[in-house]
């Protein structure tokens, strides 16, 4: 099998410079959910080191609570936060010579850009008006996705390795038992049937259609990264 491999990174871990060998991409905060310049500017001069292609990762402004919290806030005050971190992330590439390979959004702002049009379609009209060329990771099937399509953004479309799924595709609540794909033969028989075959079961046992152009992968904990490097050695990354 043959996929793209990418890691959200610059997030305050320690374990950054560890799984950077073992991805082909990284999403780097951009001080939304955590992150500040001197981070950024070490994560992509790290990611330059390893050949690793390198995204921006925008969130909800929400330190506090990791980005991980839906926020309730008028979409102008969260479109103009979101291209402020764009906008910054970008000036810190250009002042090290680097490109923008793609734009994934963070945690709450990615799961609610992948149900809600409202989200999406901020998401999908700023990156269309200010970064037409880049690309944007989405989950297969989602509203994000699917406007960014017919708006002629290119887009990849992105799965997880370790996680289970629901039958709408969407990600099994980590707060819910089973969330997470435990032993490593079961997590790459998990990520081959949805590179290789298109399908993917899910927790009901069903399988449905998938595409797969990128996976993402942990490496915040030694198991994780583990976890990574068998995921490595298994795909050969484009």
């Amino acid at each position: 099998m043959k996929i793209d491999i990418n890691c959200d990174l610059g997030e305050g871990m320690k374990t950054d410079a560890d799984v950077m060998p073992y991805i082909s991409s990284c999403n780097i905060a951009c001080g939304g959910h955590a992150g500040d310049k001197a981070s950024m500017q070490a994560t992509i001069n790290l990611a330059l080191k390893h050949h690793v292609k390198i995204g921006a990762h925008p969130s909800y402004p929400d330190r506090k609570n990791f980005g991980r919290e839906t926020m309730d806030i008028p979409h102008s005050q969260l479109s103009a936060s979101i291209l402020e971190q764009l906008q910054m992330f970008d000036k810190i590439l250009k002042q090290q010579n680097a490109p923008l390979h793609h734009i994934k959004p963070h945690g709450a702002l990615y799961n609610q850009a992948a149900k809600d049009t409202k989200t999406a379609q901020l998401l999908v009209d700023l990156i269309k008006e200010n970064y037409p060329d880049t690309i944007l990771f989405a989950p297969f099937g989602s509203k994000i996705g699917q406007l960014a399509k017919e708006n002629n953004l290119q887009v990849w479309n992105e799965v997880f390795a370790d996680r289970n799924y629901t039958d709408d595709l969407t990600l099994v609540s980590r707060k819910a038992p089973h969330a997470i794909i435990k032993g490593t033969a079961k997590v790459l028989s998990h990520l081959e049937r949805m590179i290789n075959d298109e399908k993917v079961k899910t927790l009901s046992g069903k399988q449905f259609p998938i595409i797969a152009d990128t996976v993402c992968v942990h490496g915040d904990h030694p198991e994780a990264l583990a976890l990574t490097k068998a995921i490595y050695q298994a795909v050969k990354m484009p």
